[in-house]
């Protein structure tokens, strides 16, 4: 089976503490850009491009909460879900990438529309 039905695992749920994200080398996701494991405040998980379109800064290092990620530069607002911009400075969209949640373990489907 090929990664692209399987997905790829790149964490433990645990390892993504709530409010919070990590960042997932693009050596491992075979993506353009690392890839940001954002971590809702209910518990869900999302994945968006890590590097903000505004300015060169991780969103992994960001606020997680209500369906949002702050970037921790200049507080560029993404929603989880698709990558949107939700608040300024930032104009250009993030990439989402979907990702599934297994027996606690986190999978992600680069490119993969969420």
């Amino acid at each position: 089976m090929s990664a692209m039905t399987t997905g790829i695992r790149v964490a433990a749920l645990d390892d993504i503490p709530e409010g919070e994200g990590i960042a997932v080398d693009k050596a491992v996701t075979g993506t353009a850009d690392n890839i940001a494991l954002l971590r809702d405040d209910d518990g869900s998980v999302w994945a968006l491009d890590d590097t903000c379109t505004h300015a060169d800064a991780s969103l992994a290092e960001g606020w997680v909460e209500n369906g949002q990620v702050e970037c921790p530069l200049h507080s560029s607002k993404f929603c989880l879900k698709t990558g949107a911009v939700d608040g300024l400075p930032a104009t250009k969209d993030a990439c989402p990438h979907r990702v599934e949640v297994h027996d606690g373990d986190v999978f992600l489907f680069p490119n993969g529309a969420p």
